[in-house]
């Protein structure tokens, strides 16, 4: 039986190990093999409800890394000197001009602080710097999404400055996400057209753990 695939899924090249994982960036090693174990039951390749060889192979990539302490290290480093970037989605001319842009950058705001309060739920907020340079855009095409979302009470002010979103947020974007296209993409972490692995061009021998993959409950789960 073939395994669904996943059309919108994003690369390996455009993804954060934590994020492909769903687990904060302070989790404990406990937490990242608990949670591999649960979601590589799920998209393993022998299960022929919701096997996918491609989101299987990102998550085995995601462990490899972050469940080996000198190469987490490493990619931390690595990962902290190259963020934030400006993220692709929001190069497209929409988050620019015309009256929609002012909804479509809210929309982008309100998904980088839920992808954010959901991953990370210890450090919620985003400053207005990274949120500039995430979305690629000047502070003032901000300003006006900001007192916007603030009089909604969709998002709120922390002592710090930084911006989180509130439960409220949280309803509004869960809300919509299913029928707005533009905001289901944004919290696929802005990969919009994105090719998924490919389910072809490597076999089992380049996925060990495919074969080899042992669900066994972790010391002190028994």
């Amino acid at each position: 039986m073939r395994t669904k695939s996943a059309p919108e899924e994003p690369t390996a090249k455009d993804l954060d190990h934590y994020e492909v994982l769903q687990i904060s960036v302070n989790a404990e090693p406990e937490t990242i093999h608990r949670v591999f174990r649960i979601m590589a039951a799920r998209f393993h390749p022998d299960n022929p409800k919701t096997g996918n060889l491609g989101r299987f192979y990102l998550l085995q990539q995601a462990y490899d890394v972050l469940s080996d302490p000198a190469r987490r290290s490493e990619y931390d480093a690595m990962r902290q000197k190259h963020k934030p970037e400006a993220m692709p989605v929001f190069e497209n001319d929409d988050f620019v001009t015309g009256i929609q842009a002012e909804a479509n950058r809210r929309f982008g705001v309100l998904s980088l602080l839920y992808n954010r309060r959901r991953l990370d739920p210890d450090h919620p907020g985003i400053s207005l710097l990274d949120l500039e340079r995430r979305m690629s855009l000047p502070r003032e095409y901000l300003d006006f999404s900001m007192w916007y979302l603030r009089s909604k009470e969709f998002v709120t002010l922390a002592d710090n400055s930084d911006t989180a979103l509130t439960a409220a947020g949280v309803d509004y974007v869960e809300a919509n996400a299913k029928d707005n296209h533009l905001l289901h993409q944004l919290l696929l972490n802005g990969s919009a057209g994105a090719a998924p692995p490919s389910r072809t061009a490597a076999g089992p021998e380049q996925f060990p753990a495919v074969r080899r993959l042992r669900l066994e409950p972790a010391a002190g789960e028994r």
